[in-house]
């Protein structure tokens, strides 16, 4: 399987975000390999999107999405989870990509370890339960995943449809359809379909 490229992060975060699902993320922790498919994804982008955290400028916390595209964002959130983005767009354009869900495909019993769960629908069916799985906390903010050892995206296919809705769990955007999951797959956080099938809508920033 072929990495994903720095070219593949440099462009418009929606459409990074609807191609991310069926990659494979690869976390690697003391030599062992943790594989998982992404299957569920959320984009963000800067001046144009109030619920994103770059939305007000560049902060300490913000300057990785405002850096090169390609590297790890992780954010500790209501001082229990961490989670997992992706930088987009250009450098001084800042984008990232919230991975939501994945599907673990190796070092299951490694990943239920670390959760503390048998469950495996229940494994990393949300971005801070696949954050906790795969070992991936603030010492991993700003990695290069292009480069990395430690964490990377392995390109992939999605069997099945993509479906896209708005973003969960946020109190402005609400408007804007950057939700993008594999339908039907059961380690995906939520439901919430909005029948789109192009980005056109995500592009206009509308819904309907």
């Amino acid at each position: 399987m072929v990495r994903l490229d720095r070219s593949f992060y440099s462009r418009y975060t929606p459409d990074v975000a609807r191609e991310l699902l069926g990659s494979v993320l690869v976390r690697v922790i003391g030599g062992q390999e943790l594989r998982s498919r992404v299957v569920e994804v959320e984009a963000y982008r800067g001046a144009d999107d109030p619920a994103s955290h770059a939305y007000r400028g560049v902060t300490k916390r913000t300057s990785v999405m405002f850096g090169e595209p390609g590297h790890a964002y992780v954010y500790f959130t209501f001082g229990f989870h961490h989670c997992l983005n992706l930088t987009t767009e250009t450098e001084g354009e800042p984008g990232a990509v919230l991975i939501r869900a994945v599907e673990p495909l190796k070092g299951i019993d490694e990943m239920k370890k670390r959760r503390g769960v048998e469950q495996l629908t229940n494994l990393t069916s949300g971005p801070g339960k696949l954050a906790k799985a795969l070992g991936i906390d603030l010492s991993l903010n700003g990695e290069d995943v292009v480069r990395s050892r430690e964490l990377f995206v392995l390109r992939g296919r999605l069997d099945g449809n993509v479906a896209v809705s708005t973003r969960i769990g946020i109190s402005s955007g609400q408007e804007k359809p950057w939700r993008f999951y594999a339908e039907g797959n059961p380690f995906v956080s939520g439901a919430r379909t909005i029948n789109y099938r192009t980005l056109e809508s995500a592009r206009r920033g509308v819904v309907g």
